[in-house]
């Protein structure tokens, strides 16, 4: 298995859902900003709506950031309006709800369940230049936390702007980095 770290986000170019219109997103727009891309696996689905809100509900805190965040699944924009209208969840997100039929994105970022059709649950960090920062995969069954993906992406910011300087675990903005030398090896 090759790693996606620092690899360069796919080419790309499809419709969205954003704030009751259609549109089209692609890595053009994308390149020059942060960018969080958090595959699902379907819309009408169960854990999917609860993430997807928790997202909703950070969205405006990571564009202060200058992040913009980008959902994604295999279905069309179409089922993304028809999922909006009918869900009271679903209503609060304003960020774009990519739609990858074609799984373009899905392949592109190494998440696509080819024997289902669906994405894994995929959350990828992409910085200014288009390099995947943080890559995290997993099952289908397990939901994640907007709350640590703030954290990341503000320590991925962090150490962006401060060449020679690391975050450590746990770290959140504000506390004390790390500056690697031979004078911390074994101290910590």
């Amino acid at each position: 298995m090759e790693t996606i770290i620092n690899a360069q986000m796919p080419e790309f170019k499809v419709q969205a859902f954003q704030n009751g219109t259609f549109k089209t997103v692609s890595s053009d727009d994308v390149k020059g900003k942060w960018a969080v891309f958090f595959f699902y696996p379907a819309d009408f689905t169960f854990v999917c709506p609860t993430e997807l809100v928790d997202l909703a509900e950070k969205y405006e805190q990571l564009k202060g950031m200058g992040v913009e965040v980008f959902s994604v699944s295999c279905d069309t924009h179409f089922v993304h309006k028809a999922w909006h209208d009918a869900s009271d969840s679903i209503k609060k997100i304003n960020y774009a709800m990519l739609a990858d039929p074609l799984a373009v994105l899905s392949r592109g970022f190494g998440v696509y369940k080819e024997d289902e059709g669906l994405a894994y649950r995929g959350t990828f960090v992409v910085d200014p230049e288009g390099k995947i920062k943080i890559a995290e995969i997993q099952d289908n069954s397990v939901g994640r936390n907007a709350d640590e993906l703030v954290r990341k992406v503000e320590a991925a910011q962090f150490v962006a702007s401060h060449p020679g300087e690391v975050c450590p675990a746990k770290w959140k903005k504000g506390a004390e980095t790390l500056k690697p030398s031979i004078d911390l090896v074994g101290k910590l």
